[in-house]
């Protein structure tokens, strides 16, 4: 009888609990957005009444016809694509290159006391400091830019894996020489789920960094990219095409954010804050 029980509260439909849950997710979602909606409504409003200038601050209406305009005729697209394509490449090869140093010193002394100190020394370093020196190397093309972003990426990535890695309970550690598991199993079943928190926490902040790499690597001389685009509207004092390019920035960040979170809620569904965030 308890077994019916349990499997028609597993396959049934979903307790008065777990609805309210729902709702009160739902409902904290939609308040989140209270706030900018608030903002936008005032903002056209007194841009309307002439309290903003539309030079200092365009209506958002007056942002919306702007990023129709540019749209329609294709060129939105043709910025956004290759902006995309430069954020997506540093992101892949500085995540891949820091998440491989932060195992690497997460597991070995050796190799703390031979990575650590370099990059620590590298990270230090102011980086609109190193533009120069980039700019030497590699010129101002599309590797230049990549670099940028690859090397912004690269350091919230090590720090936050090499951490995950260190902070694993060493009871953990001990009960699997008890049982028997070997290194493999270890690595699959311990190491890599008590780090995924860690390492996810560094994706964000590499998400975050490869945005703002990105802003300052279009800087340099350029013809296409969402940065090219504000750079290009500065001169002629477009300010409608500039706050364009700001909430581009904004809503790239923010649905980048909300691919992590899907991803944390995927592969930390295990853990009891992470689970319960997802609810």
């Amino acid at each position: 009888m308890a077994d019916v029980t349990s499997s028609s509260n597993r396959y049934g439909p979903p307790s008065r609990a777990g609805g309210s849950r729902l709702s009160t997710g739902r409902f904290y979602f939609w308040l989140s957005w209270a706030i900018p909606a608030l903002i936008v409504v005032v903002w056209e409003l007194a841009a309307r009444v002439g309290w903003i200038a539309p030079q200092v601050l365009p209506a958002p209406s007056s942002v919306a016809a702007t990023a129709w305009d540019l749209a329609r005729n294709g060129d939105l697209f043709v910025h956004l694509g290759v902006s995309l394509l430069r954020a997506v490449t540093g992101l892949l090869i500085g995540g891949t290159i820091g998440l491989v140093l932060g195992v690497l010193v997460g597991f070995s002394r050796l190799a703390q006391a031979l990575i650590d100190r370099s990059i620590q020394m590298v990270r230090a370093i102011p980086f609109l400091a190193m533009l120069p020196l980039v700019i030497v190397w590699f010129g101002v093309g599309e590797v230049a830019k990549i670099f940028l972003v690859a090397l912004a990426v690269l350091f919230p990535v090590y720090i936050n894996t090499m951490l995950g890695i260190r902070q694993i309970d060493p009871k953990l550690m001990e009960l699997a020489k008890v049982i028997g598991l070997n290194w493999p199993a270890v690595v699959r079943r311990i190491i890599l789920p008590g780090a995924m928190p860690s390492i996810l926490t560094g994706v964000r902040y590499a998400l975050a960094h490869a945005w703002l790499a990105l802003v300052i690597a279009e800087t340099l001389a350029t013809t296409r990219g969402i940065g090219f685009l504000a750079m290009d509207a500065r001169e002629f004092l477009q300010t409608n095409v500039i706050l364009l390019t700001m909430i581009i920035y904004a809503i790239i960040g923010v649905a980048a954010d909300a691919l992590v979170r899907s991803l944390e809620a995927r592969f930390l569904s295990w853990h009891a804050n992470y689970a319960k965030g997802a609810k």
